[in-house]
């Protein structure tokens, strides 16, 4: 196996915090590395399209997920169909350094960020796993060409379920949603363009079982207000009910994480491992692309700070660049700077 050189920070994932957080660090002078285990964008790239992004009027996910990919590799490498397989806190013996073992290598950084993200949340249908690939899909944007002019059915009732649900309507699928209440959780614009688009929902219904013989031909729907089952032809099978966080890597070194499993940080994007930070979808809240390229950039900017403490206490006293601004003022410290990489 490969070892490669020590880096400043090693960023996991390469979704939109990750990339942030990359750049950023980059920008501050680390020397940074990006580990993604697929391609970049993370489940960004699933969105059919982004409205609420600063800049754009409406932008697929894809394409965004590009643009960021694009403006953050003029900065900081990005590795990607590049697995982590295991993270490990090295101690004061080994500069109190991370080792990072990926499929194809090993890096030794001094510090993490984890930006790891979200899996899609399986139904617990039967016949969800017979099906995957056979007339199942999590994301209509991968999936939905296959589908035009037929029946499908998007399962879920929030953001991105209602826009699965839109996109495939656009594309010319016949689409009905499912919801296992009696109303969405979406945004209420989204709610108004749905209906505008005439897209039928089945209220307080799931769905129990999904059967077929080489494909999807149909779902059984449990209709739970009137406790009545029927089955419903079908050609196609979105499921959209969530994400549940990936925090594997994240377990493996202590980082402590809240009863959903996503990873407890402070407003620094601190964990309660020295050195080691986490952004993103991974930590919870507003799963948005905005605040997840914001937690990449605090990151970043709270692991240069740290260490840049870490260079100043290792210095005498009064080489320590904010000790000499506050005894001899600015014009003494000049453009001097520490380096971190060195």
């Amino acid at each position: 196996m490969k070892r490669d050189k020590n880096y400043d920070l090693i960023v996991v994932g390469a979704g939109p915090a990750g990339m942030t957080a990359g750049m950023y660090g980059a920008r501050s002078g680390l020397k940074a590395l990006v580990i993604e285990k697929g391609i970049s964008g993370g489940l960004s790239n699933e969105a059919p399209e982004i409205e609420n992004y600063p800049g754009f009027m409406r932008v697929g996910g894809m394409e965004l997920a590009e643009k960021m990919k694009e403006q953050a590799s003029e900065y900081v490498e990005i590795k990607e169909l590049e697995k982590v397989k295991t993270i490990e806190t090295r101690g004061k013996e080994n500069g109190e350094n991370v080792l990072v073992v990926t499929e194809k290598g090993s890096y030794v950084t001094k510090t993490a960020i984890i930006s790891t993200g979200t899996k899609h949340r399986k139904l617990g249908a039967i016949g969800e796993d017979e099906f995957l690939g056979r007339g199942i899909s999590y994301c209509a944007t991968c999936d939905g060409f296959f589908f035009r002019d037929k029946p499908v059915i998007v399962v879920g009732g929030g953001d991105s379920a209602v826009r699965e649900a839109l996109y495939l309507k656009n594309i010319g699928c016949v689409v009905t949603l499912i919801h296992r209440r009696d109303k969405l959780r979406a945004e209420p614009y989204l709610q108004n363009k749905l209906e505008e688009a005439g897209v039928p929902v089945l209220w307080n219904s799931v769905v129990n079982e999904i059967k077929g013989d080489k494909a999807v031909r149909s779902v059984v729907k449990y209709d739970k207000k009137k406790e009545i089952e029927n089955e419903l032809p079908i050609e196609g099978v979105f499921i959209s009910v969530g994400e549940e966080p990936v925090n594997d890597l994240a377990a493996q070194i202590g980082i402590k994480c809240d009863k959903n499993g996503y990873i407890i940080a402070d407003k620094n994007q601190r964990t309660n491992i020295e050195r080691a930070y986490a952004a993103g979808d991974i930590t919870g809240g507003v799963r948005q692309v905005v605040v997840a390229c914001a937690e990449g950039a605090i990151a970043a900017t709270s692991a240069y700070n740290d260490l840049l403490e870490t260079n100043q206490r290792d210095l005498p006293l009064d080489e320590r660049p904010r000790e000499r601004l506050a005894k001899y003022g600015a014009e003494a410290l000049g453009e001097e700077k520490v380096k971190i990489n060195g």
